[in-house]
């Protein structure tokens, strides 16, 4: 090949190369959460997640980091999201629905990318993409939802399928939606601090599920708060909230009713769906026993 044309075949590859190299930290794939460490109560991750195939991601958008993502690249689904919750100033986002390009490319930019087509074969292979959820009878679950995130720069931060998870609508508008509208208004009455939350996802035990035979269909939701500082003159009924509280949700009105009952007199939208309040402590046992690991969420327990 003449040097001319290596010049124009190499000018070439490097402007295809461009798009997935726009930001301005490349390759930031790691074994840590080194990049976002303040997203966790006392700078620390949840220690005894022991499987392997979990992909630490900083979630990073517009040059700035806005929560912590544990993926699973196996199952194209996250473990969990971590975040600092802050009230929304302003309205839900429109939609606009983002991607990893550090997932496909170990030398690709850190900041989420908008979804363009035709996509790239690596970032289908690496992620969920949004033609997994189309006919598949789910709706995107947030793990970090937008109404926890300030600014719109946060807002729009959590629209990466890399914070999502196929969640049925009965829970995701109903009993889990309640759920997230209650920690949010326990942090502005009683919390003087930060709140740390980590919110996930629980797969079956027996038979994995999946839509597009791509993404792991998770058969519960959890979530847990840390508020190490909170007001002192806590209503009796509500201390049992404080430094730390859990919950579980279940997203799969047919499954067993173990970890949670069902309400039978809830209406037939969300019957099925509900969610159990419970302490810490309560929900790492379940995950250990369900997952097979020994999950600490918090330092300390939040002490």
């Amino acid at each position: 090949m003449s040097q001319k044309k290596m010049l124009r075949f190499s000018t070439g590859a490097l402007l295809l190369l461009l798009p997935w190299f726009g930001g301005l930290v490349l390759g930031e794939i790691s074994n840590d959460f080194s990049q976002c460490l303040d997203f966790f109560y006392n700078t620390t991750p949840p220690v005894g997640i022991t499987a392997a195939g979990y992909q630490p991601i900083c979630q990073r958008y517009k040059n700035q980091y806005h929560f912590a993502s544990l993926y699973n690249r196996q199952s194209r689904s996250p473990l969990y999201s971590a975040y600092v919750l802050s009230p929304a100033d302003g309205k839900r986002p429109r939609s606009t629905w983002m991607f990893e390009p550090q997932l496909a490319f170990s030398r690709a930019s850190s900041e989420m990318q908008r979804f363009q087509t035709p996509l790239d074969q690596n970032v289908i292979e690496s992620q969920a993409v949004l033609e997994d959820y189309k006919n598949s009878n789910f709706t995107k679950g947030h793990l970090n939802p937008s109404q926890h995130q300030k600014t719109v720069e946060d807002r729009k931060a959590t629209f990466t399928l890399t914070n999502i998870v196929p969640q049925k609508a009965g829970s995701n508008s109903g009993p889990w939606n309640g759920l997230e509208s209650e920690v949010l208004n326990r942090f502005k009455a009683f919390c003087n601090g930060s709140m740390h939350v980590i919110t996930g996802a629980m797969p079956y035990e027996s038979e994995p599920r999946w839509i597009n035979n791509r993404v792991s269909v998770p058969e519960y939701m959890w979530s847990a708060y840390c508020c190490p500082s909170y007001r002192s003159d806590l209503p009796e009924f509500l201390k049992p909230f404080f430094p730390t509280y859990a919950a579980v949700g279940r997203n799969d009105r047919n499954s067993g009713e173990e970890i949670v009952p069902v309400n039978a007199k809830a209406g037939a939208s969300v019957r099925g769906y509900d969610v159990r309040r419970m302490s810490l402590e309560a929900l790492e046992g379940i995950l250990k026993q369900r997952l097979g690991m020994p999950i600490t969420l918090f330092h300390g327990q939040c002490q």
